[in-house]
């Protein structure tokens, strides 16, 4: 059955509004965490920053498919009533001063609107609060070593574990931090340039040699939360993950005992944790 052209952009029309409610319903069923099978959206959010993350993320989408949708029907609409067949003899308008000032200034209305909740994002992201805990974080090849300088100055080393699930992202020492809590992490690199990035909580940040960068998180939740190095640095730049523990406060006190012990005798802990990937 042929179809007549309104009917033809009603159908584009309905199938651009039927693809912009499933992608945001698909927002609210992301995974929290980890990446998930056939997942096409953020991660799940756990921090008051990946909050914010996704509403600017979703007040962008809704915008620009708003005009996606506007600039399609008027090209429609010009496809349609201007073209040779509708209009043989054709128009000799040049000018149009309210079109030509709406076409101005609705252009920066909508570049200020995006502009004023981007700085705020930024400066969330930027501004770190004062922490309750801090950790440091360096970036080697190819794997993380952690300090905890307010507990003890204890540090390890954080390699990949092949065998242990979720599959390239499970960790001989994880990280653990306490929920509810500001942590400040200080990032830096030993040898290139890695990056630090928990999708989760809304953190990337460079780990420069001879520098050291900061950023922080507020986990809201209790559970397990993965990252990678977000920076290409060599051969095993995939295979360097991130894995942070968010426990109870009671646990975490418990957790900073046991690691004094444990890595005690071997601040820096890389032979044996070389040792312990290798196996």
């Amino acid at each position: 059955m042929k179809m007549s052209k309104d009917q033809t952009g009603r159908r584009i029309l309905g199938f651009a509004v039927v693809a912009s409610i499933l992608a945001a319903a698909g927002a609210a069923f992301a995974g929290t965490g980890q990446p998930t099978p056939w997942e096409v959206t953020l991660q799940g959010s756990a921090s008051p920053v990946m909050d914010n993350i996704i509403w600017f993320h979703n007040f962008l989408f809704w915008l620009i498919t708003a005009i996606t949708i506007f600039v399609l029907i008027l090209l429609i609409i010009v496809a349609v009533k201007f073209n040779a067949k509708a209009n043989p003899v054709p128009s000799k308008t040049t000018h149009n001063t309210l079109i030509e000032v709406a076409w101005t200034i609705i252009p920066v209305l909508i570049l200020v609107g995006i502009a004023v909740p981007s700085f705020r994002l930024l400066f969330q992201e930027l501004d770190i609060p004062k922490a309750d805990l801090t950790i440091k974080a360096t970036g080697k090849q190819w794997y993380w070593t952690y300090a905890y300088p307010d507990n003890g100055k204890f540090e390890f080393d954080s390699l990949l574990v092949a065998d242990k699930a979720p599959r390239l992202l499970g960790v001989d020492n994880e990280v653990v931090v306490p929920v509810n809590k500001v942590i400040r992490v200080q990032v830096t690199g030993a040898d290139v340039i890695h990056a630090f990035a928990i999708p989760s909580f809304g953190i990337k940040i460079d780990a420069v040699p001879g520098r050291l960068n900061e950023t922080w998180f507020k986990a809201t939740k209790e559970g397990m939360f993965y990252g990678q190095c977000s920076e290409l640095c060599g051969k095993d730049h995939a295979f360097m993950p991130i894995a942070i523990r968010v426990v109870n406060d009671q646990e975490f006190a418990a957790w900073v005992e046991a690691a004094k012990k444990k890595f005690a005798s071997n601040p820096t802990n890389e032979f044996a944790s070389i040792g312990s990937a290798a196996r």
